[in-house]
């Protein structure tokens, strides 16, 4: 990754692209939205710029268990001695048992100190392979391990928050296409409502004409158009602002928001999210707990290496070395295999830093588990919550259903009366009116349904209904 600029030395952002208007075409889908939003949301690009950061760091962390190659040379230029060495080491750490293998080559010419007696070996060299242990302290967890560990959480942490965001983000994109939607039904409803009283001002029109009304129910009727237009007026509003706000989530292949035009309207609203079997089995699947669960490990991983720091270190380097060729300055002493184990012992004789951070750790733990009893408890409170809402709505829908039935029913009769002249103005506009609420109420209530089912897919994490 590119190193980040200085705070100081930031960049200007340029101004955001302004939302393209879309060309009339097919109507809009909802699993369009929700497939535009899943990959093109910045939200969601965001967070998973944050995976990769994190992927990153694992990559850095594993960078521990690299082979390492090392080398050194030693000339002496003068003086009484006239020595010279060369070495090589190849060192690979291991993910096991806290230690590393290593295999060398060195190769010495000259005459060397007493002191430095070791540095002989014969002409062609010597050649040497180990291996390193720890039978106590680092066997089972050590600083190298645990990195990693911590770092694959990471990118478990950085994954579920992901999810979260992306839940976030198709819930709203549900939301902002089922306003969309809704307000192009409401357009509709308020629309028709116009178009009668237009209509009837025609008829009205011949009726004054020819003496059969008086002239004052034009005026009436004309006060009711204007304030019929009102409400179209408002509704279009409406329609243009959920419009512009839907732009966030449908957006074309270079991710700039495009807004929908009112031709790409549906006919109808879409239908409710499917209800999962059992929305509370699936609460494993909830980003929040999966960020609980991985970092109670991560706590239990670290109290592991807090208890290993009480342990005495215990190591275990085994060797076997060969020098080849002729016999070279230091003697026959050089020549042969040498094969050599050794053990060291070493234990702290106060222990009081690991001790605390084991106290606090188990705390940590402690902590996470009644965080994490408290989150499900609640996450299943209010996955209850919404079941009420989603029986709750689907009544309401029906009894709104039957109100708009009989309400429509009750104003093309009076309508019918009125054309017999058997009402009066007043009554109509009533009926026409009441129709028109309790067609609102209708689609209120049919609005709440998919509300509630869109709540319950984020409750419990459904990624399929939520388009993930």
């Amino acid at each position: 990754m590119a190193s980040a600029a200085p705070a100081f030395a930031q960049d200007i952002a340029p101004l955001p692209t302004r939302a393209v208007v879309a060309p009339q075409s097919g109507p809009l889908r909802l699993e369009d939205v929700l497939a535009s939003s899943r990959q093109h949301a910045p939200q969601v690009l965001e967070a998973l710029a944050r995976v990769r950061g994190a992927q990153g760091k694992r990559l850095s962390a594993e960078g521990a268990f690299d082979t390492v190659f090392s080398a050194a040379a030693d000339t002496r230029l003068t003086g009484y001695y006239d020595s010279r060495y060369a070495e090589s080491k190849l060192t690979q750490p291991l993910e096991q048992w806290g230690g590393n293998v290593y295999g060398g080559y060195r190769i010495s010419d000259g005459r060397f100190p007493i002191y430095e007696d070791k540095s002989y070996t014969n002409q062609f060299g010597e050649i040497k392979a180990g291996v390193v242990l720890a039978l106590l302290r680092d066997r089972a967890i050590d600083d190298r391990r645990f990195n990693r560990t911590q770092a694959e959480a990471d990118i478990a942490l950085a994954d579920a928050d992901r999810l979260f965001i992306a839940i976030g983000v198709q819930r709203r994109a549900l939301d902002a296409y089922n306003q969309w939607v809704v307000a192009g039904e409401r357009l509709d409803i308020v629309r028709n409502l116009l178009a009668l009283a237009q209509d009837r001002q025609k008829g009205l029109d011949r009726q004054v004409t020819l003496g059969l009304r008086p002239r004052i129910i034009l005026t009436e009727n004309q006060q009711n158009i204007l304030r019929r237009q009102t409400l179209v007026v408002q509704a279009e509003q409406a329609l243009a602002i959920a419009a512009n706000n839907l732009s966030l989530y449908w957006r074309d292949v270079d991710g700039r928001p495009v807004i929908p035009s009112p031709a790409q309207l549906p006919s109808d609203l879409p239908e409710p999210l499917p209800l999962p079997v059992d929305p509370k089995s699936a609460l494993s699947m909830r980003p929040d707990l999966r960020t609980i669960d991985v970092r109670m490990q991560v706590a239990r991983d670290r109290l592991a290496l807090d208890q290993n720091a009480l342990l005495p270190r215990l190591d275990l380097n085994a060797e076997a070395s060969r020098d080849i060729g002729p016999i070279g300055e230091g003697g026959r002493s050089r020549d042969g295999t040498d094969t050599r184990i050794g053990l060291t012992f070493t234990v702290p004789l106060q222990r009081r830093a690991a001790q605390g951070r084991i106290l606090q750790t188990q705390a940590e733990i402690e902590a996470a588990m009644l965080r994490g009893q408290g989150l499900r408890e609640q996450i299943i409170a209010e996955i209850d919550t919404i079941g009420v809402a989603v029986d709750a709505t689907e009544r309401l829908l029906v009894l709104a259903g039957d109100e708009q039935a009989r309400a429509q029913d009750m104003a093309q009769a009076e309508r019918r009366r009125f054309e017999m002249g058997a009402s009066d103005f007043f009554l109509v506009n009533i009926r026409e009116e009441a129709a028109a609420d309790a067609a609102l109420r209708k689609l209120d209530a049919a609005y709440r349904q998919l509300i509630a089912h869109a709540d319950l897919a984020a409750a419990s994490a459904d990624t399929d209904a939520l388009g993930l």
